[in-house]
């Protein structure tokens, strides 16, 4: 703080107070230099920062993908909390296995018999802080710093923060319609073997791709695997949104029918509850130790009162009809969205038409940067997410994310209206 600042505050703030704030601007600049390395890749994520700015009133949220849990049984599920910690409190409260408990391991492996892999075992199942910490276990395990990791172009925000952070090499494979192209994934290979890197994993949302609500076609899937076997590359699939398909053909996942070969990465977040904070891994059997190992090292042992929670959820409730009630809510979003766009959008942008997830992607003209666009959408009334979040690349992006998932469609339609012109000025600006 400058002395000027502190000239200021003498007038408003008490001594003590202004001798904390110096301690506090001494302290850090003196412990600058302690960060590590990595401390220096990790970065605030530009969602978070865009979730704090949605929750200002008047604003029309286009931005967060949240859940929209006002359709859960919520007094139900408050009785049932209460009967765990009054039934099985002390079990509930105490540390538990650093896998997780046998019964929701059990549990997740129907879960994803539904999802179309029929073969998990139990065993092979590890309860993770929800799918970003079974990303984090996945980097920690396999990679080191200089290492390559490949994704998707786009890719999920907290995925690029997390591999970042490991201080691993991210390397983007491109996209089209139907997802990952098989053909591009393996010139990308070829080259970055060429020139001596040792490539870890590919990291891919294969159903309705965050952020572009992409899916990756049935006739590519076993390609891409095949690919990434073929250069000893695993492949980490990550699929919080398959569940929630609402139109078109459900897709087999990677994992199905290559159990050797990918990991498997699954959450309840978007089918039941994000703040319970539980996700999963399916590890292949000869990996499955030391992943537990190095999960159960980040955070000894999930919470076992989020875990009984859940399993109670998934053995005494219709959790598949929630799915469906999901399903049909989404549906109706995501068709205001679309509507919304074609009756509003300017000429000269494009967007994508997602067969299920939260998620459209919305391109713009070339030589647009939609970063400094998210100032003037907010003056606006109306939040998004530019596209340079879903990507390593420093460059500008013309792209933007909406999100419709917690949004009802008499909103979307308001903030679609109030994005346009903020749009329009930009491409007449060219």
């Amino acid at each position: 703080m400058s002395h000027e600042t502190l000239d200021a505050a003498a007038g408003t703030l008490p001594a003590e107070a202004i001798d904390a704030i110096e301690r506090a601007a001494t302290s850090a600049h003196r412990h600058e230099e302690l960060f590590s390395e990595r401390a220096a890749n990790i970065r605030q994520s530009a969602v978070r920062d865009v979730f704090d700015i949605s929750m200002r009133p008047g604003l029309v949220s286009l931005a967060g993908g949240s859940p929209y849990l006002q359709s859960l049984p919520l007094d139900r599920l408050a009785a049932t909390a209460a009967k765990i910690i009054g039934e099985d409190g002390l079990t509930a409260l105490q540390y538990s296995s650093g896998q997780g408990s046998e019964e929701l391991r059990t549990q997740i492996c129907e879960v994803m018999a539904a999802e179309g892999i029929r073969d998990a075992l139990p065993q092979n199942v590890v309860i993770t802080a929800g799918s970003q910490s079974a990303q984090d276990v996945a980097t920690k395990v396999f990679c080191n710093p200089g290492d390559v990791v490949l994704v998707e172009d786009p890719t999920y925000v907290g995925a690029l923060n997390t591999f970042e952070a490991y201080q691993v090499q991210v390397e983007t494979v491109g996209m089209d319609s139907d997802g990952l192209v098989p053909e591009l994934l393996e010139a990308r290979i070829a080259a970055l073997q060429l020139a001596g890197k040792n490539i870890k994993f590919l990291y891919t949302i294969p159903n309705f791709n965050n952020p572009s609500g992409i899916t990756l076609a049935r006739e590519r899937r076993q390609q891409v695997v095949n690919i990434c076997r073929k250069a000893n590359i695993l492949v980490l699939e990550d699929n919080p949104y398959g569940l929630l398909r609402y139109s078109g053909e459900a897709l087999t996942p990677l994992r199905a029918d290559n159990p050797d070969d990918v990991i498997y990465m699954g959450s309840f977040s978007k089918i039941f509850a994000p703040g319970l904070r539980i996700g999963w891994a399916l590890v292949p059997e000869h990996l499955q130790r030391r992943y537990y190992l190095a999960a159960e090292s980040v955070t000894l042992c999930p919470p076992a009162f989020n875990q009984m929670l859940v399993s109670a959820y998934l053995r005494e409730y219709d959790w598949k009809g929630q799915i469906e009630t999901y399903r049909g809510l989404y549906a109706e979003r995501c068709s205001a969205m679309l509507s919304a766009l074609a009756g509003h959008m300017p000429a000269g942008t494009t967007w994508t038409d997602p067969e299920g997830g939260f998620f459209v992607w919305v391109t713009l003209p070339e030589g647009i940067d939609t970063y400094p666009l998210l100032h003037k959408a907010i003056d606006a009334g109306v939040v998004f997410i530019p596209g340079a979040a879903f990507t390593p690349s420093d460059e500008p992006s013309n792209k933007l994310r909406l999100a419709f998932s917690a949004v009802p469609p008499e909103a979307i339609e308001e903030g679609v209206r109030r994005l346009a012109p903020v749009l329009q000025e930009a491409i007449a600006a060219l």
